[in-house]
């Protein structure tokens, strides 16, 4: 860096102050000098791929397959799922699982194949394995779904961490999803995408990538089937897509390629054949169902940074109830600190905090505080000092604390990858909890350290415990957050043991859903921040984190009214609906944006607390299936191609259909329709699918459809559940399901289950148990042309 970079790099930073600019800058400085110290230099390499097989040996769900230069262990474990690693790497110890791997299934078996090759067949999977080291997954009717071409190693010659290439061929009319939260997906289109967590240090847009949760998870939809294929490798790396394309029945299709590049780390990986339905299940028993948020946290969130004090909190909460609109939280951003210092509280703003916490609670209201993982570098501070008796904070080669610059000033970070950290840090939300928090965001966690140039994060040669293994910083980044969501999660369950804890963090990796959500970080403010923010949601759940949602409205700049409607519309359908801006932006709150947005955004708060029971069947749904809330409209029927290419709605649950308005200016919209009947919920004009359909969206909603059939718990009048049934058609019948709300302990809910049919000309609806069919447990309400 020159003296002009220099001072370009100190002005970046000047919102934060000459002093804090010059301390990013030194941080950085400091980061490349601990990188040039700490990491070895490559030097020379040499390739490496399997070559040719030599032999094999069987074992319990698999066996060993060995080459000239490289071995093969294939185990089919008991859920369906499939896994293979190269080089003796086996699935443990690994992040993602949740707990120990499953048990292999006794009755796949390893048996000779034809050409030298070698192959397992299972119930869902048969596995091929080529002399030369190809990897081919097909169905149980001999489709293939996916070729791994042989891997490829570079090994440095003077011994070290080697990379690697996998080269992978689908079907060529195969769509791929996943990698995580992508802005531009949810169907991701030919390009690179990295994996490594990123704070993009401003708000993204559509076109920007990496964002803060990557993932190597690719969920990839072709007419054959669905299958699920997961990378158990956390360092850097880079995912190479390509679509294939259909030669239009000359039998000359070009097949889809996935190139995946690892700068290290084992080669292994899960495959799960299926629908997606099944895919997803199979991914929720490996890497652990998703946390279950409390019935509070499905409601409205409203977050600013910059409430400033206990006043302008009571402000913004007064307003809301004088309009009559329906909150749930209020998030408290990191103004509310005592110098940006983490586990504190700035008492001159916010003296009274447990007193506020408690009036806010009296009318149903509660407090969700951030946490940032950095620790100010400063003794004296109760958090700096506990964490230094613990010898909590990251190291480098050399012994010495790694220091980065992030709000508080110069910081220290926590090594997650302890438990002994993790059980110090999980201690220190006893503070956050006598403050009267009932609720965690978690944010900076990629983790973030600002630097004027270079990367945004600790040094690669950082050394991090890795639970006794050891290791730095390359294999430990994407697993940060995820080991910091862990730390706060097991906290909360020792210090408030009856309560579920409600945690959501900005980033993450594969498994995160077993400790909360997350949400879609710093989206730009604008309309394609608008369809990136249902992108990324979409692009999440078919990950396996199904709760999750944006920042309504734009983390920047200044919505324009009807943007803004659009926006919370849109969310108010979404897990986790929540408006927040950052410090500079304009404000969130409805009436800010005139009277008209105020009543058609009291319309879409009143029907998000109407749907309360719906969305906690979803959440019930979720944990026990990994089945997201947010679907697409291809979920029950990916070979529709049609719904596979359709990006612009969603299917929330079964029972309805949501077609956001994402462009501005539109009054009415295109709908692509699956297999059935449909019902607009406001008008109850009937649609028949599969196809496309024009439907009304007015400024004052977007277009809701109801599945034919559907039977909806929502809330009634009385502050109980009620059915809303939506008519099934002639001759056929439908049905729901209802999760009682058993509060927000760890009781297991009653779960209801019921069927719609037409006796005649009346339409019955009952109640399935046991004992057989009987009267429903709550009161119905009939929808639907001739229902009533």
């Amino acid at each position: 860096m020159n003296g002009r970079d220099l001072v370009r790099s100190v002005k970046a930073f000047g919102s934060a102050g000459a002093p804090q600019g010059l301390r990013t800058v030194r941080a950085a400085w400091r980061r490349r000098r601990t990188d040039a110290i700490g990491l070895p230099a490559r030097g020379a390499e040499r390739a490496r791929v399997p070559g040719q097989v030599q032999d094999a040996e069987p074992a319990p769900g698999g066996g060993v397959v060995r080459f000239s230069r490289s071995e093969l262990r294939i185990v089919v474990a008991v859920n369906g799922a499939v896994f293979w690693g190269w080089d003796g790497a086996g699935p443990e110890p690994s992040y993602a699982l949740a707990g120990r791997c499953p048990e292999p299934d006794p009755r796949a078996v390893l048996e000779p194949d034809k050409d030298g090759g070698w192959r397992v067949v299972a119930e869902r999977a048969t596995v091929m394995v080529s002399r030369h080291g190809a990897v081919e997954v097909r169905t149980p009717g001999g489709v293939t779904l996916r070729r791994d071409l042989p891997p490829r190693w570079w090994e440095p010659v003077a011994g070290g961490e080697a990379r690697w290439m996998q080269r992978s061929e689908v079907a060529a009319d195969a769509r791929f999803f996943g990698l995580g939260g992508r802005a531009s997906g949810p169907r991701l289109r030919d390009g690179t995408y990295r994996l490594w967590n990123t704070d993009p240090g401003r708000a993204f847009g559509p076109g920007d990538d990496p964002l803060y949760i990557t993932m190597p998870v690719q969920l990839v939809v072709a007419d054959a089937a669905t299958h699920l294929v997961f990378h158990d490798t956390s360092w850097d790396g880079t995912v190479t897509l390509r679509e294939g394309e259909e030669g239009a029945g000359s039998g000359h299709d070009r097949v889809g390629m996935s190139e995946l590049r690892m700068t290290g780390g084992p080669l292994r990986c899960w495959v799960m054949v299926g629908t997606p339905a099944r895919v997803l299940l199979a991914w929720a028993s490996l890497t652990g169902a998703p946390a279950l948020p409390p019935s509070w946290a499905l409601g409205h969130h409203h977050a600013r940074w910059g409430f400033g004090s206990e006043q302008e909190v009571r402000r913004i909460v007064a307003g809301y109830q004088e309009r009559g609109l329906p909150l749930d939280a209020v998030h408290l951003d990191i103004d509310h600190y005592d110098e940006h210092q983490v586990f504190t509280v700035d008492q001159e703003r916010f003296p009274k905090l447990p007193q506020l916490a408690g009036e806010l609670l009296r009318d149903g209201i509660r407090l969700v505080s951030i946490v940032d993982p950095a620790v100010k570098a400063a003794p004296g501070n109760a958090v700096h000092d506990s964490g230094t008796a613990e010898d909590a904070f990251v190291r480098d080669a050399a012994g010495r604390l790694v220091k980065g610059v992030v709000w508080p000033g110069e910081a220290l970070y926590p090594d997650f990858t302890h438990a002994r950290v993790r059980a110090w840090w999980g201690r220190l939300y006893q503070e956050r909890l006598a403050a009267g928090f009932a609720g965690f965001w978690h944010d900076m966690n990629e983790p973030t350290s600002f630097n004027a140039f270079g990367e945004s994060t600790l040094p690669r040669s950082a050394r991090h415990a890795l639970e006794g293994r050891g290791g730095d910083h390359q294999e430990a980044h994407n697993v940060y957050a995820l080991c910091m969501a862990r730390a706060g999660y097991e906290g909360l369950r020792e210090l408030v043991p009856g309560e579920r804890p409600f945690l959501f963090s900005r980033s993450g990796w594969a498994g995160i859903q077993r400790y909360g959500g997350t949400w879609s970080g710093d989206v730009a403010t604008g309309w394609p921040g608008l369809r990136a923010s249902l992108s990324l949601v979409m692009g999440l759940g078919l990950c396996g984190v199904p709760y999750s949602g944006p920042d309504v409205g734009g983390y920047d700049g200044h919505p324009s009214p009807e943007l803004y409607l659009r926006w919370f519309q849109l969310g108010a359908y979404l897990p986790l609906f929540r408006t927040h801006a950052g410090l500079r932006a304009g404000r969130r709150e409805p009436w800010e944006f005139g009277a008209e947005v105020l009543e058609h955004a009291r319309v879409a708060l009143v029907e998000r607390r109407r749907l309360l029971p719906y969305f906690m069947t979803l959440a019930q749904l979720a944990r026990r299936t990994g089945a997201p809330y947010v679907r697409p409209l291809w979920w029950s029927v990916p070979e529709d191609r049609a719904l596979r290419d359709c990006e612009d709605a969603f299917l929330l649950g079964d029972s309805l259909l949501v077609a956001p308005v994402l462009d501005p200016g539109s009054d009415r919209r295109a709908v692509q329709l699956p297999r059935g009947r449909w019902y607009d919920t406001a008008t109850e004009q009937v649609y028949e699918g599969p196809g496309q359909v024009l439907v009304d969206a007015p400024l004052s909603r977007i277009p809701v459809l109801a599945r034919a059939g559907a039977v909806i718990p929502v809330r009634g009048d009385d502050g109980g559940i009620e059915l809303e049934v939506w008519a099934p058609a002639r001759g056929r019948s439908g049905g729901g399901l209802v999760v009682r709300d058993a509060g927000d302990g760890w009781d297991e809910p009653e779960i209801e289950r019921y069927v719609a049919r037409w006796e005649g000309r009346k339409l019955v609806v009952q109640r399935e148990g046991e004992d057989g069919l009987s009267e429903p447990s709550h009161p119905v309400r009939l929808r639907g042309p001739g229902a009533r």
